[in-house]
């Protein structure tokens, strides 16, 4: 499976999601758990994004009116941090479904369905896409249960609060050892399997992997690097 290319987005700008959305990235992550910006500035960065590129958004927690008004602006699909258990992850799948399958909320006038020009009625819903974040020893353990939930697109690998827990719990687990058992677990139940890459060198290696969800940095990061760089040039001379 050709991986899906993505970034996150920190900044909470509307340029900058326009941007990535014409450097022709698969997917942008607009991020609320870490991000700049509270979730006022989110639809402004939906509405920015071309039809080619998929809105991810990152929700703070998994409370079911986020994640509804999330999808009711627009966005085509959450990432949830934190999932630990399959409880968790069924938890975030029925917070994004309409019944029978969940208990998200209808409304005819969302920007969803055009601000009430096309009725949910009228069509079958797009299914929303979840990405599970596996970053704790407790979700690399129950990496497998999470995986099978139905309605669970992929699961998404938290590098840096992972590591942060293996050290925290003096896990013997390494984190390649974490990575690997992740990756396994979502192939096993045929469900994508995602990162953040920091490195681009990084790229191959996850690939071959067997990742299918790959976040290239982030804008916040590649400012920073690009504002240190010039910098480190401009006193060099």
């Amino acid at each position: 499976m050709k991986p899906h290319i993505g970034t996150f987005l920190s900044l909470g700008s509307p340029a900058v999601a326009e941007l990535a959305a014409e450097c022709g990235f698969d997917w942008v992550l607009i991020d609320l758990e870490h991000g700049c910006e509270s979730e006022a500035a989110l639809p402004n960065q939906l509405r920015a994004l071309s039809d080619g590129t998929l809105a991810i958004v990152r929700v703070s927690a998994p409370h079911s009116d986020l994640i509804g008004r999330v999808l009711d602006w627009g966005a085509h699909g959450i990432m949830v941090p934190h999932v630990n258990t399959a409880a968790e992850a069924e938890h975030c799948v029925r917070c994004a479904h309409y019944p029978p399958r969940g208990h998200r909320g209808v409304s005819r006038t969302v920007r969803a369905y055009g601000y009430g020009m096309r009725l949910p009625g009228d069509h079958t819903p797009p299914r929303p896409v979840i990405l599970a974040q596996i970053e704790t020893v407790e979700g690399v353990a129950n990496a497998e249960a999470i995986a099978a939930v139905e309605g669970i697109d992929a699961l998404f690998i938290g590098p840096a609060d992972l590591s942060f827990d293996l050290r925290a719990r003096q896990s013997p687990k390494s984190f390649d050892e974490c990575v690997t058992g992740i990756v396994s677990a979502a192939h096993s139940h045929g469900k994508g399997s995602g990162i953040l890459v920091r490195h681009a060198d990084d790229k191959e290696k996850l690939k071959s992997l067997g990742f299918t969800w790959l976040a290239m940095d982030s804008d916040l990061s590649l400012v920073r690097e690009g504002f240190r760089k010039n910098l480190e040039t401009a006193r060099s001379w």
